[in-house]
C-alpha cells in the first residue's frame, strides 16, 4: 500500500468511505459491512471516513461510527495506525433529507457523542461537515478550534467548503487545518479550485464520491468512455483507472471511495499500483 499524509499522520493513499454501510440501501446483513472493513484493513487501508449523520433513521444517529468501532474492536490485527475521520454539523431527521446545524453548541455535543461511540479519548480527525447558512462560518470553525485546543480532537478538517472558507478556516485554526473533503469525480469537477488551493497550501484533499456516488459508481465506464477505454487497455476496472486518475492530480489527494462489499474496496485499493502516463491522463482529463 502506498501512503500519503494528513497533517503529520501517514495514511494509506486510498481510504474507505463508510457511508454506504449505514444510509438508505445499506446491507441488511451487518456482518457484510464488518467483513468489508476487515478486508480494507487486511489490504493496508489505514484511513476510514465516517460521520455522525451516516445513518438512515432518526433514532440511530452515529450508526456508522458505532459500526466502525465494532469492526475495529473485532479485528484480529493491530489497528493502532488506523485513522478514523468523522464529521459533525449535519443531522438527518429520518425522512431521507440532510440538514445542517453549525451552531457551536451542536458541534461540541456532536463531538462528545462521537467520542463515546468510537470509544476513544480523542478523535484522530474531526471535520466540520457542511457550512450552515444560518450560522456564521467563523462560529462553527471556532467550535472546532476549541475542540482541538482542548485535545478532544487531534486534527481538524472541513468539508464542502469553497476557497474563501478554506482560507478562513486555516486562519481561525491558526494554520492547523489539515484536510478538506469535497465532492470530486469525473462527473463533478467543480471542486478543482479547492483541490488546487489544497495543493498550494499542503492540505490533504479528500474527494468524496470519487467514483460518482453510490448509485452510479458501477456505471462509471459506460458514462465516461475514456475511463472504459484506458481500463480495457490496462486490463483493470474503470473504477481503478478513476482512482488512479484522482491520485495523479496531486500528492495531497486521498480518495475515500465508499464500499459495503469486500470486493469493492479491494478493487479500489488496487488503484494504488497503477501509474498513468501523460497520454492516458490527457485522455481522461480532456477526452
Amino acid at each position: 500500500m502506498k501512503n500519503r499524509r494528513i497533517g503529520a499522520v501517514e495514511v494509506s493513499a486510498i481510504g474507505l468511505g463508510g457511508m454506504p454501510m449505514s444510509i438508505e440501501g445499506r446491507p441488511e446483513d451487518e456482518d457484510r459491512s464488518i467483513r468489508t472493513i476487515h478486508a480494507a484493513l487486511d489490504a493496508g487501508v489505514t484511513l476510514i471516513d465516517t460521520a455522525d449523520a451516516y445513518h438512515q433513521y432518526a433514532d440511530e444517529v452515529g450508526h456508522n461510527e458505532s459500526l466502525i468501532a465494532r469492526a475495529l474492536g473485532s479485528y484480529g490485527g493491530d489497528t493502532s495506525d488506523v485513522l478514523v475521520a468523522t464529521k459533525g454539523g449535519m443531522f438527518r431527521p429520518g425522512d431521507g433529507t440532510w440538514l445542517t446545524d453549525g451552531r457551536p453548541e451542536h458541534i461540541r455535543a456532536a463531538c462528545e457523542a462521537s467520542l463515546k461511540r468510537l470509544g476513544v479519548d480523542s478523535i484522530g480527525l474531526y471535520q466540520h461537515h457542511r457550512p450552515d447558512p444560518s450560522v456564521p462560518y467563523a462560529d462553527s470553525i471556532g467550535a472546532v478550534r476549541d475542540l482541538l485546543d482542548e485535545g478532544k480532537i487531534q486534527m481538524a478538517g472541513i468539508s464542502n467548503a469553497n476557497p474563501d472558507q478554506i482560507r478562513q478556516a486555516q486562519e481561525i485554526l491558526g494554520g492547523r487545518l489539515v484536510s478538506v473533503q469535497n465532492q470530486f469525480s469525473p462527473a463533478f469537477r467543480s471542486s478543482e479550485p479547492e483541490l488546487l488551493l489544497c495543493d498550494e497550501l499542503g492540505i490533504a484533499f479528500l474527494p468524496w464520491s470519487p467514483l460518482g456516488g453510490i448509485a452510479q459508481a458501477s456505471e462509471l465506464g459506460s458514462r465516461f468512455q475514456p475511463f472504459a477505454d484506458v481500463a480495457a487497455a490496462r486490463g483493470v476496472s474503470p473504477q481503478q483507472i478513476c482512482l488512479a486518475w484522482h491520485l495523479a492530480q496531486s500528492p495531497v489527494v486521498i480518495p475515500i471511495p465508499g464500499a459495503s462489499r469486500p470486493e469493492s474496496i479491494l478493487d479500489s485499493v488496487a488503484a494504488t499500483a497503477l501509474t498513468l502516463d501523460d497520454d492516458e491522463l490527457a485522455t481522461l482529463t480532456f477526452g
